[in-house]
């Protein structure tokens, strides 16, 4: 899950630098493979939105397609650029429809046997050269790359969210991972206009490390009566100039993922700040996620996961 601080609607999230253009594929329809793969569709990449699930799949294209649509009305896509990156995006069911991708994103559920099941699959169905990006910011790179028998070609890439807003990505090798992968992967984010910091694979990188107790602590003190959730929003920003409050953010993340996030990294470091509040339980089984389901924190109209 990657996290910053970033408002959909005042965040510019720039030109893309584009290179030749590649086919790339991006597991997992969901906040993060959406986001992903508008990236990579704007950027002009042909890219193929995979989901086990066809529901997700068409939730996930619908997804991106509003993304463009809204940048359109926005003035910061034309109409043109707006149908040849829409024109970019394909989606399928089929592991096997992934064969000739240079390059493959993966952006499925924080679960270890779930991503190594899914590389030593696609090691026999895509190229020897294809380039393997795992989003995990909480599990082992190495790990996962344990599964592929070119471990090599494993590369942690945690994409901040919103990620067609956010331009940090962090690239983590894996215990094996090779040095023309390692380059291959940053020249790849370079030109996608996306700006590099390379962390070392630990559980939570240097983004969620932070940000993760730092959230645990608002919602302790709005459970603690501290404050109501719109003053913990309104002070974050005025005093510690954050584009936003941690409950708008984590309406927009999803009170779900951060649960399995902040679970994730309590289980691997032992540390209690990293567990999530009894609050995030109760919100989580009551089926208030944040916006995409319409309830979290606050209420919402417009359940885009992200703006323009």
């Amino acid at each position: 899950m990657g996290r910053a601080f970033a408002d959909p609607e005042r965040s510019d999230p720039g030109e893309p630098v584009s290179n030749e253009s590649k086919t790339v594929a991006v597991l997992g329809a969901g906040t993060m493979g959406s986001g992903i793969a508008t990236v990579l569709a704007r950027a002009g990449h042909r890219t193929i939105l995979f989901d086990i699930d066809e529901v997700n799949l068409t939730r996930g294209i619908a997804t991106v397609t509003s993304f463009f649509d809204n940048s359109v009305k926005k003035g910061k896509l034309t109409e043109t650029q707006a149908a040849a990156a829409k024109g970019a995006l394909e989606g399928t069911t089929d592991l096997t429809a992934l064969a000739p991708c240079e390059v493959v994103v993966e952006a499925i559920l924080e679960d270890l046997a779930l991503k190594k099941e899914t590389f030593g699959r696609l090691d026999g169905i895509v190229s020897e050269s294809t380039l393997f990006h795992t989003n995990t910011s909480t599990l082992s790179v190495t790990g996962i790359a344990s599964s592929s028998r070119i471990p090599g070609r494993v590369v942690g890439t945690h994409y901040c969210n919103p990620a067609p807003l956010m331009k940090l990505v962090e690239v983590a090798d894996g215990r094996h991972t090779a040095a023309w992968a390692h380059k291959a992967t940053i020249d790849f984010l370079s030109s996608l206009g996306k700006t590099t910091v390379v962390t070392k694979d630990r559980p939570g990188f240097i983004v969620n490390r932070f940000l993760i107790p730092w959230e645990n602590s608002c919602i302790q003190a709005l459970e603690a009566g501290v404050a109501t959730k719109e003053a913990i929003d309104e002070a974050i920003p005025g005093a510690l100039g954050h584009p936003m409050g941690p409950f708008r953010l984590l309406d927009i993340v999803g009170l779900d993922i951060h649960q399995q996030v902040a679970t994730r990294l309590y289980e691997q470091l032992r540390d209690p700040r990293f567990f999530p509040p009894p609050m995030v339980a109760r919100m989580v089984a009551a089926g208030d996620l944040g916006r995409k389901t319409g309830r979290g924190f606050y209420d919402y109209d417009d359940t885009r996961l992200f703006g323009s």
